[in-house]
């Protein structure tokens, strides 16, 4: 979804990994858990710490941090686990998203967002839907069906066994 899409005051949640903030469109996000303890499954991607039960389905949890190449940190008490529904293929499934924390919701108008930077052909920045602007700060706005790559996804819906997997 690119930024011409968003024509309308949209609400986001926001997140922090490190000192960055970043934001999801609030229509994909199912809940937000505190930080549990997480069933490790091997042979998974680095970044996909492990498995929780979420009444009574097995949602995969992936460390956003590592999913962006920064440096893993000690779990706080503001570590969280945002639920997100993503788009594969022509279905759906649920999984978890670990952040430093959740800060809000906000809304932004389209004025307030601008479109990904170009940062050259080798660097991948497709899974940015855009800038958000508040104040002096930008806010990245993630594409949630982008982020994770269909290999990984492939694995999440593996690990659910289909449980969260819906038609569309």
């Amino acid at each position: 979804m690119g930024t011409t899409d968003i024509t309308e005051t949209t609400q986001f949640l926001t997140f922090t990994l490190a000192d960055e903030v970043f934001a999801v469109d609030i229509g994909r996000v199912k809940e937000v858990l505190e930080y549990t303890a997480l069933t490790k499954v091997p042979r998974t991607p680095k970044s996909m710490c492990g498995v929780i039960n979420l009444r009574g389905s097995v949602v995969p949890v992936m460390d956003m941090r590592l999913k962006f190449g920064m440096s893993q940190s000690e779990r706080t008490v503001n570590t969280c686990i945002i639920i997100i529904e993503v788009t594969v293929d022509e279905g759906k499934t649920v999984l978890g998203a670990m952040a430093d924390s959740v800060k809000e919701v906000m809304s932004l108008d389209p004025d307030q967002i601008d479109p990904p930077p170009k940062i050259g052909a080798k660097l991948r920045t497709d899974f940015i839907r855009g800038m958000g602007k508040q104040g002096d700060h930008f806010i990245i706005i993630l594409d949630t069906n982008k982020v994770f790559s269909t290999e990984e996804l492939e694995h999440a819906l593996d690990v659910n066994a289909g449980g969260n997997r819906e038609a569309a």
